[in-house]
């Protein structure tokens, strides 16, 4: 059976910090991409309601223009 030291847990623990670092990094990536995805998809809803309303007013326009004929 292989003897356990403290300087082989010493390196088994300075890996797990390190692998643990790197998680927390692609935590941070993921939180970020979430954040810029979530921010456009609100710029795409405000976005779709002005079109959506310049189309009303471009309908209410036209039926304006029909009304008159």
């Amino acid at each position: 059976m292989t003897e356990v030291t403290l300087d082989f847990l010493a390196r088994q623990f300075e890996r797990v910090l390190d692998r643990l670092g790197a998680v927390e990094d692609q935590i941070t990536v993921l939180t970020g991409i979430t954040m810029r995805l979530e921010g456009q998809m609100a710029g795409l809803t405000v976005e779709i309601r002005g079109l959506a309303s310049g189309l009303n007013r471009l309908e209410h326009r036209v039926r304006k223009l029909e009304d008159q004929t």
